[in-house]
């Protein structure tokens, strides 16, 4: 049995495995058992894989060919944010008539063995395979059992451009917020990293295929498929569009890169300066931050139950949306396209970084700006004291 298995860690992956199954035009078969595309069958889990139905339910002759299904598998986090998008998200690909396996792949001792069990056989009868984060440990682990024809990668943030780039160049994979020396855990890993790269290269036998929205300069061998985001376009909205603006936060913080400091006083400054009143926060971001920002500056905090591409297309939503450098400064303008709001994003200042912070993330950072679509506005800080000025630039 042949067929096309998508990897996802995120409520984001998700999405874009949606987007990608859109512009290949997959429908819901009928005739099926419970709606689902025939394709390569997971078990319950804990259900040994060899005890697994080895085909999908009926189809008439109406249904695709098996090398056109798409079975996602989700390896659930352990975050609770980030397990209850993905829970909708889940749904929402059911009612797509896709097939969603959750995988509790990190459900404590024995759950990496079990998964790997359970996987292997669909892994090394799909004939593409789907992957949402190729600095994935997890994945790359995955990516060891089996050399698939067909390799996609869809994008997980602006992770996406710096896959790219490093495969591009044939540097080992690193993400870019990590420091430049490796750890013990990154030095034992290190021949799964090496071997999952050669997984991740197209060869002969082997095509790969990045499916984004960023702008990314396709490496050698690699096809490029522009995600316009036409499946959330034709799923939701248009939206309602209030008076203010919406600010959408970021992970900087957690992740090391920035000052916790300088964030809530900037974030402050831009509640001022475009009048805002939500804070839409990223799945990341702590319960302490959160509530210094609500403190501090009195905006509304929210916590989205879906990715911000489809919080904001169904709305409502502000007339100006703000953010920080991410990925939705390159999203969002293809969500929102035809609705009327705008979208800045502001430019993150060498004196917020942390001494901490990766050499490469002030490059790295400016170039999403950079390289944001035309429809983007730039905000860029004076410093002043007591606190920065924002300007548009």
């Amino acid at each position: 049995m042949t067929g096309q298995l998508a990897f996802v860690e995120s409520p984001v992956q998700l999405l874009n495995v949606l987007e990608w199954a859109h512009t290949q035009s997959t429908a819901p078969v009928a005739g099926t058992t419970d709606g689902a595309l025939p394709g390569p069958r997971l078990p319950a889990p804990g259900v040994p894989t060899s005890a697994a139905p080895a085909t999908g339910g009926p189809a008439d002759a109406t249904a695709p060919k098996p090398a056109d299904a798409l079975t996602v598998v989700v390896l659930s986090p352990t975050d609770p944010m980030s397990r209850g998008q993905l829970r909708r998200m889940a749904q929402l690909a059911r009612d797509q008539g896709l097939t969603v396996h959750w995988q509790e792949a990190r459900n404590g001792r024995g759950a990496l063995v079990r998964t790997l069990r359970e996987l292997a056989r669909p892994l090394r009868s799909a004939e593409r395979v789907i992957i949402g984060d190729p600095f994935s440990r997890y994945v790359q682990l995955l990516l060891t059992l089996f050399a698939p024809r067909h390799l996609t990668v869809v994008d997980d943030g602006t992770a996406t451009m710096e896959f790219a780039a490093q495969l591009g160049r044939g540097e080992r994979l690193v993400r870019w917020h990590r420091k430049g020396s490796l750890g013990p855990r990154e030095l034992v890993l290190a021949p799964v990293t090496t071997l999952a790269r050669r997984k991740l290269a197209p060869t002969r036998g082997r095509t790969v295929e990045i499916f984004t929205s960023l702008p990314v300069e396709a490496p050698p061998g690699v096809t490029v498929t522009e995600n316009a985001y036409a499946w959330t376009r034709d799923t939701f909205g248009p939206p309602l569009l209030t008076g203010g603006a919406d600010l959408v936060g970021t992970s900087l913080v957690e992740t090391g890169v920035v000052d916790a400091d300088h964030y809530a006083r900037v974030v402050s400054e831009l509640a001022r300066a475009h009048g805002a009143t939500r804070y839409f926060a990223h799945r990341r971001e702590s319960a302490e931050k959160l509530h210094r920002i609500a403190v501090e500056t009195g905006l509304q905090v929210v916590r989205p139950e879906l990715p911000l591409e489809l919080i904001a297309r169904r709305g409502p939503i502000g007339r100006t949306v703000v953010s920080f450098p991410s990925t939705v400064v390159h999203t969002l303008p293809l969500a929102l396209a035809g609705t009327g709001v705008k979208v800045a994003v502001i430019d993150i200042a060498p004196e917020w970084l942390r001494a901490t912070a990766s050499p490469r993330a002030q490059g790295f950072l400016s170039g999403i700006t950079g390289t944001a679509a035309h429809e983007v506005d730039r905000l860029t800080t004076r410093a002043t004291h007591p606190a920065d000025r924002l300007e548009f630039g």
